[in-house]
């Protein structure tokens, strides 16, 4: 059973309060700067500012994660505004290291073997003479060093081409390989954003949950999000039986509105990804 800890509170300020390397794993995703309307946060920062505040909580992250701890930190972008993440990023480099990006495709048309496109997922359609809709964001694995262990098969898929499995020695005649850089999680359908999902910008459980078993679950893995919004990192951690879980949530609303989705039932396993 998962211990919570859920605080209400700014989560840079609430991260100095901890020791050094006390945590395993961190899966967030910060406010992205793009205008995005919360509720106690203002999402229109000055540029400079805002990666100087991302610098400021990363190094907190940094000094509470165990050597060998993670931190999967998503970030989106915007046809206008492309280059954020990876300015982010770049400011981050005397912090972490970049062990992984992952691609989070929220909506994919592919041929099927009929020779017919089908398309999955949800998108954000826009109408513009410049730019393509936005169907993807980005999961970074951030380290200390580069050199964390990742359970890279608890996310493993079968082989399409069952001769792989005696031509590669690595398989150990196992059918299963690593999925790969690519996550298609779409978004589920909702009937009322203010009933099923009320907050702007939410990551789907089920990303969470890859990050979780990706990193590799033990019995006494300690899990924070610095910001938490409505509850679904805490939910993923309820879900892989992560045992103590640490939130911070500036906005009330936001975090009671992740206690009652605790309480209630939205924690049982899900088979959307």
């Amino acid at each position: 059973m998962t211990s919570f800890d859920l605080r209400h509170g700014d989560g840079l300020e609430g991260m100095g309060q901890f020791s050094d390397a006390t945590i395993d794993l961190v899966v967030t995703s910060p406010p992205y700067n793009l205008g995005i309307a919360y509720g106690r946060y203002s999402d229109r920062q000055e540029r400079e500012g805002y990666l100087d505040w991302c610098h400021e909580w990363a190094t907190h992250v940094r000094r509470i994660l165990k050597p060998a701890g993670s931190l999967f930190l998503n970030l989106g972008a915007s046809p206008s505004n492309p280059l954020l993440p990876h300015e982010l990023i770049l400011r981050l480099r005397d912090v972490f290291l970049l062990q992984n990006t992952i691609h989070w495709i929220k909506a994919i048309t592919i041929e099927n073997e009929q020779g017919e496109l089908v398309s999955r997922g949800h998108f954000k359609p826009i109408s513009s003479p410049r730019y393509l809709n936005d169907c993807h964001e980005y999961i970074f694995h951030l380290t200390s060093e580069g050199h964390t262990p990742i359970d890279r098969l608890a996310l493993g898929v079968p082989y399409a081409d069952k001769s792989n499995i005696a031509r590669w020695s690595h398989t150990g005649g196992s059918d299963r390989r690593c999925r790969g850089n690519t996550w298609f999680i779409p978004y589920k359908t909702i009937s009322r954003r203010e009933k099923d999902r009320p907050h702007p910008a939410t990551f789907p459980v089920e990303l969470v949950a890859n990050c979780i078993r990706l990193h590799g679950l033990r019995d006494d893995l300690v899990m924070l999000d610095p910001f938490l919004g409505i509850g679904n990192s805490a939910v993923a951690a309820k879900r892989c039986g992560v045992k103590n879980f640490i939130g911070f949530e500036i906005d009330e609303k936001y975090l009671a509105e992740a206690k009652r989705r605790l309480a209630g039932g939205s924690c049982a396993p899900s088979h959307d990804a």
